[in-house]
C-alpha cells in the first residue's frame, strides 16, 4: 500500500524528518555528556576514596614506627 503524496506534503515529511533527527541527535548528545559527567563523578569519589585509604595507611604506618623508635630508646 503505497500512498503518493503532494509536492508540499512530501516537502513538509522531509523537513519534518530533519527536525526531528536533530532533535533525536540533541538528545543523544545530551544523554552522552550527562553519562560521561556521572563517570567523572566516579573516577573522582574512587581516587578520592583510594587516597584517603592511603594518607590514613602512611598516618598509621608512620605513628607505629615512631612507637618502635621510642620503645628502643628507652
Amino acid at each position: 500500500m503505497t500512498q503518493t503524496f503532494s509536492k508540499s506534503r512530501r516537502r513538509a515529511e522531509l523537513a519534518f524528518g530533519k527536525v526531528q533527527s536533530q532533535f533525536f541527535a540533541k538528545n543523544k548528545a545530551v544523554e552522552e555528556r550527562e553519562s560521561d559527567a556521572e563517570s567523572l563523578q566516579a573516577k573522582t569519589l574512587r581516587l578520592r576514596e583510594a587516597r584517603l585509604a592511603k594518607e590514613r595507611n602512611d598516618q598509621a604506618s608512620a605513628t607505629s614506627a615512631l612507637i618502635a623508635k621510642r620503645a628502643r630508646a628507652s
